[in-house]
Protein backbone atom coordinates (compact mmCIF):
# COMPACT_ATOMS: atom_id res chain seq x y z
CA UNK A 1 0.00 0.00 0.00
CA UNK A 2 1.45 3.39 -0.98
CA UNK A 3 1.97 6.05 1.70
CA UNK A 4 -0.73 8.40 0.40
CA UNK A 5 -3.36 5.69 0.66
CA UNK A 6 -2.05 4.64 4.09
CA UNK A 7 -2.30 8.26 5.26
CA UNK A 8 -5.87 8.60 3.99
CA UNK A 9 -7.04 5.35 5.63
CA UNK A 10 -5.29 6.13 8.94
CA UNK A 11 -6.65 9.70 9.01
CA UNK A 12 -10.20 8.53 8.32
CA UNK A 13 -9.92 5.79 10.94
CA UNK A 14 -8.58 8.20 13.55
CA UNK A 15 -11.36 10.70 12.85
CA UNK A 16 -13.99 8.01 13.15
CA UNK A 17 -12.58 6.57 16.37
CA UNK A 18 -12.79 10.08 17.87
CA UNK A 19 -16.20 11.00 16.55
CA UNK A 20 -18.83 9.33 18.71
CA UNK A 21 -22.03 10.05 20.61
CA UNK A 22 -20.99 13.18 22.47
CA UNK A 23 -19.20 14.62 19.46
CA UNK A 24 -22.42 14.66 17.44
CA UNK A 25 -24.96 15.44 20.18
CA UNK A 26 -23.18 18.09 22.24
CA UNK A 27 -22.09 20.81 19.72
CA UNK A 28 -25.51 21.72 18.18
CA UNK A 29 -27.21 22.32 21.55
CA UNK A 30 -24.08 24.14 22.76
CA UNK A 31 -24.40 26.49 19.79
CA UNK A 32 -28.15 26.85 20.30
CA UNK A 33 -27.76 27.77 23.98
CA UNK A 34 -24.86 30.15 23.35
CA UNK A 35 -26.65 32.16 20.64
CA UNK A 36 -24.63 35.27 19.81
CA UNK A 37 -21.71 33.97 21.91
CA UNK A 38 -21.30 30.91 19.68
CA UNK A 39 -17.90 31.92 18.30
CA UNK A 40 -16.29 32.32 21.75
CA UNK A 41 -17.90 29.09 22.88
CA UNK A 42 -16.51 27.39 19.76
CA UNK A 43 -12.98 28.54 20.56
CA UNK A 44 -13.22 27.12 24.09
CA UNK A 45 -14.74 23.89 22.82
CA UNK A 46 -11.95 23.44 20.27
CA UNK A 47 -9.28 23.71 22.96
CA UNK A 48 -10.41 20.60 24.84
CA UNK A 49 -12.17 18.75 22.00
CA UNK A 50 -9.62 19.26 19.21
CA UNK A 51 -6.32 20.91 20.20
CA UNK A 52 -5.50 18.79 23.27
CA UNK A 53 -6.61 15.48 21.66
CA UNK A 54 -4.48 16.10 18.57
CA UNK A 55 -1.54 16.91 20.83
CA UNK A 56 -2.25 13.52 22.39
CA UNK A 57 -1.87 11.88 18.97
CA UNK A 58 1.34 13.86 18.42
CA UNK A 59 2.65 12.60 21.77
CA UNK A 60 1.80 9.05 20.69
CA UNK A 61 3.81 9.59 17.49
CA UNK A 62 6.85 10.44 19.63
CA UNK A 63 6.42 7.57 22.09
CA UNK A 64 5.02 4.85 19.79
CA UNK A 65 4.30 2.67 22.78
CA UNK A 66 1.19 2.21 24.87
CA UNK A 67 -0.80 4.39 27.24
CA UNK A 68 1.58 3.21 29.97
CA UNK A 69 4.35 5.31 28.38
CA UNK A 70 2.39 8.52 28.99
CA UNK A 71 2.82 8.35 32.75
CA UNK A 72 5.94 6.28 33.28
CA UNK A 73 8.11 9.36 33.93
CA UNK A 74 6.04 10.01 37.05
CA UNK A 75 6.57 6.41 38.16
CA UNK A 76 5.69 2.92 36.88
CA UNK A 77 3.20 2.46 39.72
CA UNK A 78 1.46 5.73 38.93
CA UNK A 79 1.32 4.89 35.23
CA UNK A 80 -0.15 1.46 35.89
CA UNK A 81 -2.84 2.92 38.15
CA UNK A 82 -3.55 5.73 35.67
CA UNK A 83 -3.96 3.24 32.80
CA UNK A 84 -6.34 1.05 34.78
CA UNK A 85 -8.46 4.08 35.78
CA UNK A 86 -8.55 5.42 32.21
CA UNK A 87 -9.63 2.10 30.70
CA UNK A 88 -12.24 1.51 33.40
CA UNK A 89 -13.68 4.99 32.82
CA UNK A 90 -13.60 4.51 29.04
CA UNK A 91 -15.38 1.17 29.24
CA UNK A 92 -17.84 2.37 31.91
CA UNK A 93 -18.90 5.74 30.47
CA UNK A 94 -18.16 6.73 26.85
CA UNK A 95 -18.55 3.22 25.44
CA UNK A 96 -22.02 2.55 26.99
CA UNK A 97 -22.95 6.15 26.13
CA UNK A 98 -22.63 5.31 22.45
CA UNK A 99 -25.17 2.51 22.85
CA UNK A 100 -27.55 4.75 24.83
CA UNK A 101 -27.39 7.47 22.18
CA UNK A 102 -27.92 4.96 19.36
CA UNK A 103 -30.99 3.55 21.09
CA UNK A 104 -32.57 6.86 22.10
CA UNK A 105 -32.10 8.68 18.80
CA UNK A 106 -31.72 6.05 16.09
CA UNK A 107 -33.71 3.03 17.30
CA UNK A 108 -36.48 4.00 19.77
CA UNK A 109 -38.19 6.58 17.49
CA UNK A 110 -38.33 4.13 14.57
CA UNK A 111 -38.66 0.61 16.00
CA UNK A 112 -40.53 -1.06 18.84
CA UNK A 113 -37.38 -2.55 20.36
CA UNK A 114 -36.15 -2.36 23.96
CA UNK A 115 -32.87 -0.84 25.13
CA UNK A 116 -31.53 -4.23 26.28
CA UNK A 117 -32.12 -5.91 22.91
CA UNK A 118 -30.52 -2.96 21.12
CA UNK A 119 -27.44 -3.00 23.36
CA UNK A 120 -27.00 -6.76 22.96
CA UNK A 121 -27.03 -6.57 19.17
CA UNK A 122 -24.93 -3.39 19.19
CA UNK A 123 -22.12 -4.80 21.30
CA UNK A 124 -22.27 -8.13 19.49
CA UNK A 125 -21.31 -6.25 16.31
CA UNK A 126 -18.66 -4.33 18.26
CA UNK A 127 -17.13 -7.67 19.28
CA UNK A 128 -17.04 -8.83 15.65
CA UNK A 129 -14.92 -5.82 14.75
CA UNK A 130 -12.75 -6.08 17.86
CA UNK A 131 -12.04 -9.76 17.17
CA UNK A 132 -10.93 -8.81 13.66
CA UNK A 133 -8.24 -6.63 15.22
CA UNK A 134 -5.87 -6.58 12.26
CA UNK A 135 -8.57 -5.25 9.91
CA UNK A 136 -9.79 -2.32 12.02
CA UNK A 137 -7.92 0.37 10.06
CA UNK A 138 -9.24 -1.01 6.77
CA UNK A 139 -12.83 -1.56 7.93
CA UNK A 140 -13.27 1.79 9.67
CA UNK A 141 -10.92 4.02 7.67
CA UNK A 142 -11.85 2.79 4.20
CA UNK A 143 -15.54 2.03 4.50
CA UNK A 144 -17.36 3.47 7.52
CA UNK A 145 -15.73 6.89 7.96
CA UNK A 146 -16.30 8.22 4.43
CA UNK A 147 -20.03 7.57 4.89
CA UNK A 148 -20.02 9.45 8.21
CA UNK A 149 -18.11 12.42 6.79
CA UNK A 150 -20.28 12.71 3.67
CA UNK A 151 -23.52 12.68 5.68
CA UNK A 152 -22.17 15.20 8.21
CA UNK A 153 -20.95 17.62 5.57
CA UNK A 154 -24.20 17.32 3.62
CA UNK A 155 -26.34 18.13 6.67
CA UNK A 156 -24.11 21.00 7.82
CA UNK A 157 -23.62 22.65 4.44
CA UNK A 158 -27.26 22.45 3.40
CA UNK A 159 -28.32 23.85 6.80
CA UNK A 160 -25.87 26.74 6.68
CA UNK A 161 -26.85 27.72 3.15
CA UNK A 162 -30.61 27.55 3.79
CA UNK A 163 -30.75 29.30 7.18
CA UNK A 164 -30.74 33.05 7.76
CA UNK A 165 -27.55 34.04 9.51
CA UNK A 166 -29.40 35.25 12.60
CA UNK A 167 -28.77 34.16 16.17
CA UNK A 168 -30.68 34.74 19.38
CA UNK A 169 -29.25 37.11 21.99
CA UNK A 170 -28.42 34.91 24.98
CA UNK A 171 -27.08 36.08 28.37
CA UNK A 172 -23.98 34.02 29.13
CA UNK A 173 -21.07 34.61 31.49
CA UNK A 174 -17.66 33.29 30.49
CA UNK A 175 -18.62 31.70 27.12
CA UNK A 176 -15.00 30.67 26.49
CA UNK A 177 -14.85 28.64 29.72
CA UNK A 178 -18.31 27.18 29.05
CA UNK A 179 -16.99 25.89 25.74
CA UNK A 180 -13.86 24.45 27.38
CA UNK A 181 -15.91 22.55 29.96
CA UNK A 182 -18.36 21.27 27.36
CA UNK A 183 -15.38 19.99 25.39
CA UNK A 184 -14.57 17.79 28.39
CA UNK A 185 -17.84 15.94 27.77
CA UNK A 186 -16.69 14.70 24.36
CA UNK A 187 -14.02 12.59 26.13
CA UNK A 188 -11.72 13.41 23.21
CA UNK A 189 -8.61 14.02 25.35
CA UNK A 190 -9.10 10.64 27.03
CA UNK A 191 -10.03 9.26 23.63
CA UNK A 192 -6.73 10.45 22.16
CA UNK A 193 -4.61 8.48 24.62
CA UNK A 194 -6.82 5.40 24.17
CA UNK A 195 -7.36 5.33 20.40
CA UNK A 196 -3.83 6.60 19.73
CA UNK A 197 -2.54 3.34 21.17
CA UNK A 198 -5.04 1.43 18.99
CA UNK A 199 -3.79 3.26 15.89
CA UNK A 200 -0.15 2.49 16.70
CA UNK A 201 -0.80 -1.24 17.14
CA UNK A 202 -2.88 -1.29 13.95
CA UNK A 203 -0.10 0.44 12.00
CA UNK A 204 2.47 -2.00 13.37
CA UNK A 205 0.30 -4.92 12.24
CA UNK A 206 -0.50 -3.54 8.80
CA UNK A 207 2.54 -1.56 7.63
CA UNK A 208 6.23 -2.41 7.63
CA UNK A 209 7.44 1.12 8.39
CA UNK A 210 10.47 2.45 10.24
CA UNK A 211 10.07 4.44 13.48
CA UNK A 212 10.41 7.77 11.66
CA UNK A 213 8.00 6.72 8.91
CA UNK A 214 5.41 5.74 11.52
CA UNK A 215 6.02 9.00 13.38
CA UNK A 216 5.37 11.02 10.21
CA UNK A 217 2.26 8.97 9.37
CA UNK A 218 0.75 9.37 12.84
CA UNK A 219 1.53 13.11 13.00
CA UNK A 220 0.03 13.81 9.58
CA UNK A 221 -3.05 11.67 10.22
CA UNK A 222 -3.50 13.49 13.55
CA UNK A 223 -3.40 16.87 11.83
CA UNK A 224 -5.82 15.78 9.10
CA UNK A 225 -8.29 14.18 11.51
CA UNK A 226 -7.98 17.21 13.80
CA UNK A 227 -8.80 19.54 10.92
CA UNK A 228 -11.80 17.36 10.13
CA UNK A 229 -12.99 17.48 13.74
CA UNK A 230 -12.49 21.26 13.82
CA UNK A 231 -14.59 21.85 10.71
CA UNK A 232 -17.36 19.45 11.76
CA UNK A 233 -17.56 20.88 15.29
CA UNK A 234 -17.55 24.45 14.03
CA UNK A 235 -20.28 23.60 11.53
CA UNK A 236 -22.44 21.87 14.14
CA UNK A 237 -22.07 24.67 16.71
CA UNK A 238 -22.78 27.35 14.08
CA UNK A 239 -25.81 25.44 12.79
CA UNK A 240 -27.17 25.13 16.33
CA UNK A 241 -26.58 28.85 16.92
CA UNK A 242 -28.43 29.85 13.74
CA UNK A 243 -31.33 27.60 14.73
CA UNK A 244 -31.59 29.53 18.02
CA UNK A 245 -33.41 32.25 16.08
CA UNK A 246 -35.52 29.74 14.11
CA UNK A 247 -37.09 27.40 16.71
CA UNK A 248 -37.93 27.20 20.41
CA UNK A 249 -36.94 23.99 22.17
CA UNK A 250 -39.15 22.69 24.95
CA UNK A 251 -37.45 23.75 28.20
CA UNK A 252 -39.30 21.06 30.15
CA UNK A 253 -37.46 18.29 28.30
CA UNK A 254 -34.14 16.82 29.44
CA UNK A 255 -30.96 18.08 27.83
CA UNK A 256 -30.65 14.84 25.91
CA UNK A 257 -34.15 15.10 24.44
CA UNK A 258 -33.40 18.70 23.51
CA UNK A 259 -30.21 17.56 21.80
CA UNK A 260 -32.09 14.86 19.91
CA UNK A 261 -34.94 17.17 18.90
CA UNK A 262 -32.53 19.85 17.71
CA UNK A 263 -30.61 17.31 15.63
CA UNK A 264 -33.87 16.11 14.09
CA UNK A 265 -34.82 19.70 13.23
CA UNK A 266 -31.42 20.21 11.61
CA UNK A 267 -31.58 16.94 9.64
CA UNK A 268 -35.18 17.45 8.49
CA UNK A 269 -34.41 21.03 7.47
CA UNK A 270 -31.42 19.89 5.43
CA UNK A 271 -32.72 16.63 3.94
CA UNK A 272 -36.51 16.81 4.15
CA UNK A 273 -38.49 13.63 4.81
CA UNK A 274 -35.42 11.40 4.79
CA UNK A 275 -33.70 13.53 7.44
CA UNK A 276 -34.77 11.30 10.32
CA UNK A 277 -33.55 8.14 8.60
CA UNK A 278 -30.23 9.73 7.67
CA UNK A 279 -29.78 10.97 11.24
CA UNK A 280 -30.39 7.45 12.55
CA UNK A 281 -27.70 6.03 10.24
CA UNK A 282 -25.28 8.80 11.18
CA UNK A 283 -25.78 8.32 14.93
CA UNK A 284 -25.40 4.56 14.63
CA UNK A 285 -22.19 4.69 12.60
CA UNK A 286 -20.55 7.49 14.60
CA UNK A 287 -21.28 5.79 17.92
CA UNK A 288 -20.33 2.33 16.70
CA UNK A 289 -16.82 3.24 15.49
CA UNK A 290 -16.02 4.94 18.80
CA UNK A 291 -17.20 1.92 20.80
CA UNK A 292 -14.97 -0.31 18.66
CA UNK A 293 -11.96 1.93 19.39
CA UNK A 294 -12.59 2.01 23.15
CA UNK A 295 -13.13 -1.74 23.53
CA UNK A 296 -10.14 -2.53 21.32
CA UNK A 297 -7.91 -0.16 23.31
CA UNK A 298 -8.92 -1.69 26.62
CA UNK A 299 -8.45 -5.25 25.32
CA UNK A 300 -5.05 -4.32 23.85
CA UNK A 301 -3.87 -2.93 27.18
CA UNK A 302 -4.85 -5.91 29.31
CA UNK A 303 -3.48 -8.26 26.65
CA UNK A 304 -0.12 -6.47 27.01
CA UNK A 305 -0.19 -6.93 30.78
CA UNK A 306 -0.36 -10.71 30.33
CA UNK A 307 2.45 -11.35 27.84
CA UNK A 308 0.29 -10.60 24.76
CA UNK A 309 -2.14 -13.36 25.61
CA UNK A 310 -4.87 -13.68 22.96
CA UNK A 311 -7.11 -15.30 25.57
CA UNK A 312 -6.84 -12.22 27.79
CA UNK A 313 -7.64 -10.02 24.78
CA UNK A 314 -10.84 -11.98 24.12
CA UNK A 315 -11.89 -12.03 27.79
CA UNK A 316 -11.21 -8.28 28.21
CA UNK A 317 -13.19 -7.46 25.06
CA UNK A 318 -16.15 -9.58 26.16
CA UNK A 319 -16.17 -8.07 29.67
CA UNK A 320 -16.00 -4.54 28.21
CA UNK A 321 -18.97 -5.28 25.97
CA UNK A 322 -20.96 -6.88 28.81
CA UNK A 323 -20.34 -3.77 30.89
CA UNK A 324 -21.43 -1.67 27.92
CA UNK A 325 -24.71 -3.58 27.68
CA UNK A 326 -25.42 -3.13 31.40
CA UNK A 327 -24.59 0.59 31.68
CA UNK A 328 -26.06 1.29 28.24
CA UNK A 329 -29.53 0.79 29.77
CA UNK A 330 -29.21 4.23 31.37
CA UNK A 331 -30.29 7.21 29.31
CA UNK A 332 -27.67 9.39 27.65
CA UNK A 333 -28.20 12.36 29.96
CA UNK A 334 -27.83 10.23 33.10
CA UNK A 335 -24.50 8.89 31.82
CA UNK A 336 -23.29 12.48 31.23
CA UNK A 337 -24.19 13.48 34.80
CA UNK A 338 -22.46 10.39 36.21
CA UNK A 339 -19.37 11.22 34.15
CA UNK A 340 -18.80 14.75 35.51
CA UNK A 341 -16.94 13.94 38.78
CA UNK A 342 -14.77 11.38 36.98
CA UNK A 343 -13.95 13.96 34.31
CA UNK A 344 -13.10 16.59 36.91
CA UNK A 345 -10.65 14.10 38.45
CA UNK A 346 -8.98 12.41 35.48
CA UNK A 347 -9.22 15.03 32.72
CA UNK A 348 -6.75 17.56 34.22
CA UNK A 349 -4.15 14.83 34.78
CA UNK A 350 -4.69 13.53 31.24
CA UNK A 351 -4.30 17.00 29.74
CA UNK A 352 -1.09 17.57 31.72
CA UNK A 353 0.36 14.20 30.66
CA UNK A 354 -0.46 14.95 27.01
CA UNK A 355 1.17 18.41 27.17
CA UNK A 356 4.28 17.18 28.97
CA UNK A 357 4.77 14.31 26.51
CA UNK A 358 4.23 16.62 23.53
CA UNK A 359 6.74 19.34 24.46
CA UNK A 360 10.53 18.97 23.95
CA UNK A 361 12.08 16.61 26.48
CA UNK A 362 14.47 19.25 27.82
CA UNK A 363 11.45 20.96 29.40
CA UNK A 364 9.86 17.75 30.64
CA UNK A 365 12.25 16.06 33.04
CA UNK A 366 11.20 13.37 35.48
CA UNK A 367 11.05 16.02 38.22
CA UNK A 368 8.81 18.25 36.09
CA UNK A 369 6.46 15.33 35.41
CA UNK A 370 6.23 14.37 39.06
CA UNK A 371 5.69 17.82 40.55
CA UNK A 372 3.33 19.16 37.88
CA UNK A 373 1.16 16.03 37.99
CA UNK A 374 1.12 16.15 41.82
CA UNK A 375 0.07 19.80 41.88
CA UNK A 376 -2.57 19.17 39.22
CA UNK A 377 -3.99 16.30 41.25
CA UNK A 378 -4.07 18.30 44.50
CA UNK A 379 -5.78 21.33 42.95
CA UNK A 380 -8.34 19.11 41.19
CA UNK A 381 -9.58 17.68 44.48
CA UNK A 382 -11.76 20.73 45.39
CA UNK A 383 -13.49 20.51 42.00
CA UNK A 384 -14.41 16.87 42.52
CA UNK A 385 -15.50 17.26 46.15
CA UNK A 386 -17.37 20.45 45.34
CA UNK A 387 -19.44 18.64 42.74
CA UNK A 388 -20.21 15.62 44.93
CA UNK A 389 -20.52 17.27 48.37
CA UNK A 390 -20.80 21.06 48.03
CA UNK A 391 -20.27 22.98 51.27
CA UNK A 392 -19.71 26.55 52.48
CA UNK A 393 -16.25 25.65 53.79
CA UNK A 394 -15.21 24.33 50.41
CA UNK A 395 -16.61 27.41 48.69
CA UNK A 396 -14.41 29.53 50.96
CA UNK A 397 -11.34 27.55 49.87
CA UNK A 398 -12.29 27.72 46.19
CA UNK A 399 -12.66 31.51 46.43
CA UNK A 400 -8.89 31.79 46.98
CA UNK A 401 -7.93 29.61 43.98
CA UNK A 402 -7.98 31.40 40.60
CA UNK A 403 -10.48 29.87 38.13
CA UNK A 404 -11.59 27.29 40.72
CA UNK A 405 -15.18 28.55 40.56
CA UNK A 406 -15.14 27.38 36.93
CA UNK A 407 -13.57 23.97 37.78
CA UNK A 408 -10.16 25.01 36.42
CA UNK A 409 -8.39 25.66 39.71
CA UNK A 410 -5.56 23.34 38.67
CA UNK A 411 -4.49 25.33 35.60
CA UNK A 412 -2.53 28.22 37.13
CA UNK A 413 -0.80 26.18 39.90
CA UNK A 414 0.27 23.56 37.33
CA UNK A 415 1.64 26.24 34.99
CA UNK A 416 3.52 28.02 37.80
CA UNK A 417 4.99 24.71 38.98
CA UNK A 418 6.12 23.89 35.44
CA UNK A 419 7.86 27.27 35.07
CA UNK A 420 9.47 27.24 38.53
CA UNK A 421 10.87 23.71 38.27
CA UNK A 422 12.34 24.41 34.84
CA UNK A 423 13.84 27.76 35.88
CA UNK A 424 15.35 26.40 39.10
CA UNK A 425 16.66 23.31 37.31
CA UNK A 426 18.39 25.49 34.69
CA UNK A 427 20.12 27.40 37.50
CA UNK A 428 21.32 24.17 39.07
CA UNK A 429 19.17 24.61 42.14
CA UNK A 430 17.39 21.73 43.83
CA UNK A 431 13.63 21.88 44.19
Amino acid sequence: MNKTKALAITSFALFSLFFGAGNLLLPPLLGYNSGDHWLWVSIGFMLTAVFVPILGIYAHSKLQGTLFDFGKKVSPSFSFLYCVIIYIIAVAIPSPRTAAATYEIAIAPNFNVGALSTSLVYFAFVLVFVFNRSKILQLIGKYLTPVIVIILLLVILVSLFTLDFRVASVPMEFPLLNGVFEGYQTFDAIGSVVVGAVIIISINQKFDYSFEEKKALIKKSGIISGLGLFLIYLGLIATGAFFSAEIDLDDTLSNNMQRANLLRHISNNALGNIGGSVLSILIGLACFTTAVGIVTGAADYFKGLFKNSKTVYVIAAILACVFGVVVGQLNFNAIIVIAIPFLLFIYPITIILILLNAIPERFASVLVFRLVVLVTFLFSIPDVIGFILPSETLEGIIAYIPLAEHSFGWVLPAFITFILVNVLSRKGLSV
